[in-house]
This record gives C-alpha cells, sequence and structure tokens, in this order.
C-alpha cells in the first residue's frame, strides 16, 4: 500500500485503509516537510517519499505489523523501516502535534494516543548460584 494508489480512494474510503481522515494526513505531512526543511545535515537519503514514510509510520502504529513484514511491503531493509518509524515518531513529537502515551488536547479536539513502540524483553540473569533441585539432592 502507497500513497499513489490511497491517493485515489474517497476520503471515507481513505480513513478506512490509513486509519485517519485526509486532512489529518496532510495535516501530519506538511509537519514532516517542514521538519526536512530544517534539518542541518542531509545524511543518508530515504528511499521512500515522505507520504511513504507516514504511511508506514501509520501502518506500523495501527496494524502492529513487524518492521520485518513492513520493510517488504514497502521494499525497503527492516532496519530502514525502524529508523523510518523512529524519525517519523520524533519530529511529530516534536513538533507538539503528536503526543504519544499521553492525552492530547489541541484546538478543542481530544484524544487520547497510545504509546505503541517496541520495547526490549527483560530476560531474567542467569545465576551461578545452585539451584532448588540441585541443593535438595542429598550428599554422600
Amino acid at each position: 500500500m502507497n500513497y499513489l494508489t490511497l491517493k485515489t480512494l474517497s476520503p471515507s474510503a481513505f480513513k478506512r485503509g490509513v486509519g485517519i481522515p485526509l486532512p489529518l494526513f496532510h495535516e501530519l505531512l506538511e509537519v514532516l516537510k517542514a521538519g526536512e526543511l530544517t534539518k542541518k545535515k542531509s545524511g543518508r537519503p530515504s528511499p521512500l517519499s515522505l507520504e511513504d514514510q507516514l504511511l508506514l509510520t501509520l501502518g506500523y502504529w495501527r496494524e502492529y505489523r513487524t518492521l520485518f513484514h513492513l520493510g517488504l511491503s514497502y521494499q525497503v531493509h527492516e532496519s530502514t523501516a525502524q529508523r523510518i518509524v523512529k524519525r517519523v515518531e520524533t519530529r511529530l513529537e516534536a513538533s507538539g502535534v503528536l503526543s504519544l502515551a499521553q492525552t492530547a488536547s489541541r484546538e478543542g479536539v481530544r484524544g487520547v494516543l497510545l504509546d505503541a513502540s517496541e520495547v526490549p524483553i527483560e530476560r531474567p540473569q542467569k545465576n551461578k548460584r545452585l539451584t532448588t533441585v540441585e541443593r535438595s539432592t542429598p550428599i554422600h
């Protein structure tokens, strides 16, 4: 699903496919364009347009697909998809238009946005002490 195919849809079909109304999509896109203009370093160019970067991020938030599957859909590597999601999240949050994991109130519109970012799993540390099974065995 890329922007070229979605922009031909009706506004209601666009909202069904993307999860947000078309005017809000364009508002978020303007924030990303402004962020591109204010960046100091050129850095690594993204293989996707800003529209597709925003769609990739919205798909990640809405469908909670893995970055590997999003990368396959947009024909980019998994790590590129992760960088795009992080960059878009950072720019939208820095602009004040989007607030993750808290209640957002703007222009009389109130809504709650959820933080759906990936968090590393905390695995138990291996303990070198004897386990209870090893302690309970009789010693001869």
